[in-house]
């Protein structure tokens, strides 16, 4: 096959894809980017597989039976709930992808006694394996955070930072070595063993609160290593892919910080989400203050006064999976003429865009989904803010506490709406690990309990007062 064919369709692949992530920016043509992309990975694997040097298409097309398989029956199976966890282990395993075939083109030299390296390749071959690496196993511990397999929250030792800075710069030694030479294998069992270890050192002080950030970044890693790889195997579809997926993912992570007014080297360095023990779960606020736990037959009786509604879903509402009475109640409320509105932050959950998921698939409309900029100034002119299993997104201290570890994040305005519910199982801190002033506010009814049956009951009683 031309080799002039099968690099003009690696750059109608990248153009397909440009076009995809474009399309992928509004809810609206999400399905049509998904489509575009879709196509131009579809373009690239047919143009790799045209190239001569594929010796073995029964091997190829086994893998990919194997994973079209696999893929089939987690599509199939997995709840939109557990889809950070499912984008966790994509990251990973795209990691893992990366490292691999590094590691295979690099023993393949190794194997051959006049072979040599030069140019480009043994950089690109370390920091496949190195990215990668990490990237696999970080994955990991981040999918065991999100499915709750690991602590969610920070962990955290002694002289962490130190010991972390240490082997960072052993990291780059031992990478360094290799890169210089490349066929001496100890220094790339070195670099792959190193690279494993840090993928869990990096993610482990972490805490849940931060995971939309680590997700993005970790997707940008993937990119990143499927880039280095392109370059080892001299394919430009690969090294535009990746490029463009390490990119939006550097960009993602940017937005994400930003929504959090926080560095990355904070979220990456900072142990956020470590459990503070004075933090408390016993229900009081510092100032002697008590939360005020309600019914739902009590916050039927508010709806029934009200003429505008916001809803403000978290974490809370995707663990209940709480998205089809959330939509449910929406959809009562609208019929008796109380206008709902969806306030999204940009962190809720634990992936970007998880809020978004979960509502789009409980089939809320896309126009009752508003941003956390353009919401905020209606609060005041809301009758009623309902609080879905959210926490930190929602807490006053970050706009009026500068010693609080959320100082300065971006959060909804929710307590100065004119009443708020509150659904949350207990007065157990967020992953931040403060407690939020809004639960002891005068203007904030607790309603304990399950989030979805909580919601039911509050569309049962509304019904009744009908």
């Amino acid at each position: 096959m031309s080799g002039d064919f099968v690099q003009y369709a690696y750059l109608l692949s990248a153009v397909l894809l440009i076009l995809g992530m474009r399309n992928l920016g509004s809810p609206k043509t999400a399905p049509r980017g998904n489509l575009l992309a879709s196509l131009g990975m579809a373009v690239a694997v047919v143009a790799t597989l045209l190239i001569q040097e594929v010796v073995s298409y029964w091997t190829v097309f086994a893998g990919m039976l194997v994973g079209s398989a696999i893929g089939l029956l987690l599509a199939l199976r997995i709840q939109m709930t557990a889809m950070p966890q499912m984008v966790a282990l994509l990251n990973g395993f795209g990691g893992a992808a990366s490292a691999l075939v590094s590691s295979a083109e690099l023993l393949r030299y190794a194997r051959d006694a006049d072979a040599s390296l030069g140019g480009i390749v043994p950089l690109a071959i370390a920091l496949g394996v190195l990215i990668g690496g990490l990237t696999f196993t970080g994955s990991l511990v981040a999918f065991g955070k999100l499915q709750e397999l690991l602590r969610g929250q920070a962990v955290v030792y002694p002289g962490q930072r130190v010991v972390n800075g240490l082997l960072g710069l052993l990291v780059l030694c031992v990478t360094a070595a290799m890169v210089l030479d490349p066929l001496s294998l100890q220094w790339f069992y070195g670099v792959l063993a190193l690279a494993l270890l840090l993928g869990v050192l990096l993610i482990i002080p972490i805490g849940g609160a931060d995971m939309p950030v680590v997700i993005a970044l970790l997707n940008s890693y993937s990119g990143l290593a499927a880039c280095a790889t392109g370059f080892v195997l001299d394919n430009a579809g690969l090294v535009i892919a990746g490029s463009l997926v390490g990119a939006s993912g550097l960009i993602l992570t940017k937005v994400m910080c930003d929504a959090m007014n926080r560095s990355l080297g904070n979220v990456l360095f900072g142990a956020f989400g470590a459990v503070d023990a004075t933090a408390g779960s016993s229900g009081g606020a510092p100032d002697g203050r008590t939360a005020k736990g309600y019914t739902p037959e009590d916050a039927a009786v508010i709806f029934s006064n009200a003429r505008s509604c916001i809803v403000v879903p978290g974490y809370g509402m995707a663990v209940a999976q709480a998205q089809h009475a959330v939509r449910e109640l929406a959809d009562l409320l609208g019929s008796q003429g109380i206008g709902v509105k969806f306030a999204i932050h940009p962190v809720a959950g634990r992936m970007p865009g998880h809020m978004n998921v979960l509502l789009a698939e409980a089939d809320v409309p896309y126009e009752a989904l508003v941003e956390m900029d353009h919401i905020n100034p209606e609060f005041p002119e809301t009758d009623v803010a309902l609080v879905i299993g959210a926490n930190d997104v929602v807490n006053p201290d970050a706009r009026t506490d500068q010693g609080s570890p959320i100082y300065g994040m971006p959060i909804l305005d929710v307590d100065r709406a004119q009443h708020v519910f509150v659904i949350k199982r207990s007065m157990n801190p967020g992953f931040a690990g403060v407690q939020n002033p809004l639960f002891f506010n005068e203007n904030t009814m607790m309603i304990f309990g399950d989030a979805k049956g909580m919601v039911l009951k509050i569309v049962e009683a509304v019904k009744a007062l009908s």
